[in-house]
């Protein structure tokens, strides 16, 4: 996907970056929100969709991709959870979410379409029902809305940071205390630019981490994870900026190949989370999977 600079004119002066990006590239509100989801940067520093803009300044972004319908397939998944409003499923490592740049068929988008036709239409194009997203590489629990209602709830709620995800993982080295927060902005790797970093400007971040076991043989700690917020590869890259990147994730800074993890060990083991019919609170868990329970194996 190519990158593209847009010179604010005077004309929109005081506008808030989706409203330009939508004017500038002739998009629809929607599409434009997924413009900016991707990554937007003004004059040089992140950018949020309400950041106002003045005469002058230069956004770049990446060029929009050309909308695609969805094709439904039959991709494999567990279902942890389902009801009339909403669906909880066990994504598979090495299952890609919903299609983008160099991936089409094989998602779990199309999947979910597949075995629940009825969420065409929910949520974002491609995306249908999507609350959340997971890495390619991360296994676990995702949450999926089957109504429209439902979809605007819960996303509600995800933005309000009242659904809780927690995760296990297995990091390099013992942790420093047995419980801790990481906050540090999000943001682009300048360098990298398919790769997330710590940087001044980026988005606001906060993970907590509880040290669950540490394995002294092996020199690494198993986690709970929670996310307060939700960057892209959030977790990932604040236990690589501590100096704990998550065994065999090679892109963070991973190093020991000894431990013998398969994959990024990373699980979405838990979601809590307001049922939006109801107003019930759900608890929905993911099983570690076989190859990450083998690597515990080895290392007890």
């Amino acid at each position: 996907m190519d990158q593209i600079e847009l010179v604010v004119p005077s004309s929109l002066d005081g506008a808030r970056v989706d409203k330009v990006i939508a004017e500038l590239l002739g998009l629809s509100r929607a599409a434009a929100a997924l413009v900016v989801k991707a990554g937007v940067s003004l004059d040089d520093t992140d950018a949020k969709p309400s950041d106002r803009v003045h005469g002058g300044q230069v956004l770049r972004c990446q060029s929009p991709e050309e909308p695609t319908a969805l094709v439904p397939e039959a991709v494999s998944f567990d279902v942890l959870y389902e009801d009339d409003d909403l669906i909880v499923v066990d994504k598979p490592a090495g299952v890609v979410v919903h299609p983008g740049t160099g991936r089409t068929v094989g998602t779990l988008a199309a999947g979910l379409l597949h075995q629940y036709p009825e969420l065409a239409g929910v949520g974002a194009q491609d995306r249908w029902g999507l609350v959340h997203r997971l890495d390619k590489d991360t296994s676990g629990a995702i949450l999926i809305a089957r109504t429209s209602p439902a979809f605007d709830r819960l996303t509600a709620e995800l933005r309000r940071r009242q659904i809780n995800r927690i995760y296990t993982a297995l990091v390099e080295g013992k942790m420093g205390a047995p419980t801790g927060t990481i906050e540090a902005p999000i943001g682009r790797d300048p360098i990298h630019p398919t790769r997330r970093a710590v940087t001044h400007g980026g988005k606001h971040a906060r993970t907590h981490y509880e040290v669950v076991r540490y394995f002294k043989d092996s020199d690494a700690s198993l986690l709970l994870v929670h996310l307060e917020t939700g960057r892209t590869h959030q977790i990932r890259v604040h236990l690589a900026a501590i100096e704990h990147p998550v065994v065999g994730d090679h892109t963070y800074g991973a190093t020991r190949r000894d431990l013998g993890s398969p994959r990024t060990f990373l699980h979405a083991s838990k979601l809590e989370f307001t049922h939006p019919g109801s107003g019930d609170r759900l608890v929905v868990e993911a099983q570690l999977p076989n190859d990450l329970s083998e690597v515990l194996g080895a290392l007890s």
